[in-house]
C-alpha cells in the first residue's frame, strides 16, 4: 500500500558548520532499513570527517557546489550533476564555495550510523 511521507524528520548532522538533513525515508521518518532518501542543506564552509560507509551513496546536487574527495581526488559537483559512492570506499564531503550545497542523498542500503565508519579525530 502507497504511503505519503507528509513531511521529513530533521537529523543531527555531524561537520561545522551544522548542515541541515531532512530525512523523508530510512531509519528514523519511515523505519525503512532498505533505502535512505533526505534532503541536505549544506552552507559554505561546512566539512565532516571523512568515512568509509557500508552502503552505496547516490547524490544529486540541486544547488550549489558539492566538493568530494576520495583516495583518487577531489571532484567538484555542480548543480545539475550527481555521483555515486559506492560501498567501502573512502570519501569526504564539504561546501566550501560560498553558495553551500543543496543536495538529494540516496542510500542503499539505509544510512546508519553503525555503518558509516567515520575516521577518528
Amino acid at each position: 500500500m502507497a504511503q505519503l511521507i507528509s513531511h521529513p524528520t530533521r537529523i543531527e548532522a555531524v561537520g561545522l558548520p551544522p548542515k541541515i538533513i531532512e530525512e523523508y525515508v530510512g531509519h528514523v521518518n519511515t523505519g525503512t532499513s532498505a533505502v535512505s532518501i533526505a534532503r541536505m542543506l549544506s552552507p559554505q564552509g561546512w566539512s565532516e570527517p571523512g568515512q568509509t560507509p557500508e552502503f552505496d551513496e547516490y547524490t544529486v546536487v540541486l544547488k550549489g557546489t558539492l566538493q568530494v574527495e576520495t583516495r583518487a581526488g577531489i571532484l567538484q559537483v555542480s548543480a545539475g550533476q550527481g555521483i555515486i559512492v559506492h560501498a567501502g570506499e573512502w570519501i569526504r564531503y564539504s561546501s566550501p564555495e560560498p553558495e553551500g550545497a543543496e543536495y538529494i542523498a540516496v542510500c542503499l542500503p539505509a544510512f546508519s550510523p553503525a555503518t558509516v565508519h567515520r575516521d577518528e579525530g
